[in-house]
């Protein structure tokens, strides 16, 4: 394979995962706004992998999930050298295979959702729910490490706005993961978790994006980070 040909698939992969986070979003909107019973303010968006129209939430998992997983490998073709130039993309492959984890096996109903589930915290967990809860650990892990390990490159690279942004976003996501987890469910981890999740989508966005850009402008060139800031 030529260079050139070799960049076309590198943006490419970017691209998927420029894309990923806007899907993600688009298709779990419309089911808030569209499933009888679902309270973003008590159920968690995995729980929307429930129901008779719960394969959508599914293929919004696994769909996404790939996208992030190629946009990975993309991210790791681009970045040929610098700090985090190996750990940030794999890091983003790994955020990716969790979410595709979280697609393969589902959440249980919780908390009235579906309509017909009893109220409150179920008494027993299955093993879907459980590993369910395991590739959900290691996709938000994943996420907040790749946004720490970004926002070091981006500070090699003297972009601040970057720099700062990342590690904003790695630090959140990872609190309002582990909050909701601690409060059992409270109204206000779940809020803090959704805002938590698009943040983290726009930061997965902006890095595949800016890097495409960079890898367009550069040719054949081996590429850094884009140092666009947000």
């Amino acid at each position: 394979m030529s260079n050139r040909k070799g960049a076309i698939v590198t943006q490419s992969l970017l691209r998927l995962g420029a894309i990923a986070g806007p899907i993600y979003v688009f298709v779990v909107v419309g089911q808030v706004l569209t499933r009888d019973g679902f309270d973003i303010t008590r159920h968690p968006v995995s729980v929307l992998a429930n129901g008779p129209f719960g394969w959508i939430q599914v293929l919004n998992f696994l769909v996404v999930g790939t996208f992030v997983t190629l946009a990975g490998l993309g991210l790791r073709q681009a970045m040929k050298s610098g700090p985090g130039h190996v750990w940030g993309p794999m890091l983003v492959t790994a955020f990716g295979i969790g979410l595709i984890g979280s697609g393969v096996f589902p959440a249980d109903p919780f908390d009235g959702f579906p309509p017909g589930t009893p109220a409150g915290n179920a008494a027993d967990i299955s093993t879907s729910g459980i590993l369910h809860f395991a590739f959900g650990g290691i996709a938000f892990v994943s996420l907040s490490a790749a946004c720490l390990v970004f926002s070091r490159r981006y500070s090699h690279l003297l972009n601040r706005g970057m720099a700062i942004f990342s590690a904003a976003t790695g630090v959140l996501y990872l609190v309002a993961f582990v909050s909701v987890a601690a409060s059992e469910g409270a109204m206000w981890a779940n809020l803090a978790l959704t805002a938590a999740v698009l943040l983290g989508w726009i930061w997965l966005t902006l890095l595949t994006s800016a890097t495409d850009v960079q890898l367009s402008s550069l040719g054949e060139r081996n590429v850094s980070p884009a140092t666009g800031a947000p």
